[in-house]
């Protein structure tokens, strides 16, 4: 029997060394190791051996499998290495100098309203602004006129990091460092502060047809001496006129936020029902599209510059229902959806 298991053993490595695919490994495997391979047969006889010499075969069967089971193993790796390395010689070289293919794939819907809305802006005289999605509370609430335990801070519950910082609930975060950046400017040189920062925000609630958990906001702000309501009006107007490419209905009501004073809602009527009312305006015919108003004193204070001296208007555009305004989106969940089939509709048609 020691003969016969050594055997096994001898011819195992010799078809295993040559084995050029997974296939043969697993023929090889029920072979040697399955069921009725050579091994169990060997195994089976085992009860015609004397007390003394099955304990000694017992152990050399064992090796043997052992032996065979880590020859296999060798070879998986061997071949999936070797197949690897096939598909890396085969895989043609991409060369960086090549002329991009403008034909593939298209922009996003939002990517194309915040690419035209910064157009705009540009074209008035504000300066993008880039800001990132993970800030501080004090970034994202306290230099913004909302302490701890503020109850507006209810509506804007956001995700916390094991850190304390927060993935922020809105573009506004980005304020206090914008009037940090150019207040020296405003102070010094009497430049007023403009700037537009668009990014990406994230609040904790319940999804349907006008709420998502991520979404996309531009924030805009001006500072100067003498800045009134009458200015915010002018440029809202000549924004969303611009956007749309047509009169609009639009509509001021008060609204509180603890950043402005005093503050608004800049309502549009809904392009998609044309007022009559639908999922997306929750029947209201009217779609909550531009927060606005006056920057609160105590905001402009946490920023360096003098409320009593200067004054400004801050906005909250939400570049998605934009979107979903301009080409007719009813449902807000299509825009994180990755259908690529919907989104290849859109082109840039400036």
């Amino acid at each position: 029997m020691k003969e016969k298991l050594n055997a096994i053993r001898e011819r195992a490595k010799q078809e295993l060394a040559a084995a050029i695919s997974p296939e043969d490994l697993d023929a090889l495997r029920v072979k040697f190791l399955g069921k009725k391979g050579e091994l169990t047969a060997i195994l089976k006889q085992m009860g015609g051996l004397s007390k003394e010499e099955r304990p000694q075969m017992g152990q050399l069967a064992n090796e043997v499998r052992a032996d065979i089971e880590s020859m296999l193993s060798e070879k998986v790796g061997e071949l999936k290495e070797k197949a690897l390395r096939h598909e890396i010689e085969s895989t043609p070289v991409f060369d960086l100098s090549m002329p991009a293919d403008l034909d593939r794939g298209s922009y996003h819907p939002i990517t194309l309203v915040q690419r035209e809305c910064e157009r705009i802006f540009k074209s008035m005289g504000f300066t993008v602004e880039d800001y990132s999605e993970v800030v501080s509370d004090y970034e994202c609430f306290e230099s913004l006129n909302i302490p701890k335990h503020h109850p507006a801070r209810d509506m804007q519950d956001t995700y916390y990091l094991e850190n304390g910082q927060l993935l922020k609930s809105q573009t506004s975060a980005a304020q206090n460092a914008i009037y940090k950046k150019y207040r020296d400017s405003l102070v010094n040189d009497g430049v007023p502060i403009k700037a537009i920062f668009p990014g990406r925000c994230f609040r904790n609630e319940a999804t349907d047809a006008c709420h998502e958990n991520t979404f996309f906001q531009m924030e805009g702000v001006m500072v100067d001496k003498n800045i009134s309501i009458s200015n915010l009006i002018y440029f809202m107007k000549t924004m969303l006129s611009e956007v749309f490419r047509r009169d609009i209905k639009v509509r001021l009501r008060p609204g509180f936020f603890p950043f402005v004073e005093p503050g608004f809602e800049l309502d549009i009527n809904c392009l998609i029902c044309g007022g009559e009312g639908c999922p997306s305006c929750k029947h209201s015919g009217w779609l909550e599209l531009c927060p606005c108003g006056m920057i609160h004193p105590e905001v402009l204070k946490a920023g360096g510059i003098d409320p009593e001296e200067y004054t400004g208007f801050a906005f909250g555009l939400g570049l998605t229902r934009l979107a979903m305004m301009k080409y007719g989106i009813k449902d807000i969940r299509d825009m994180n959806a990755a259908n690529l089939k919907g989104l290849s509709q859109f082109t840039d048609d400036e």
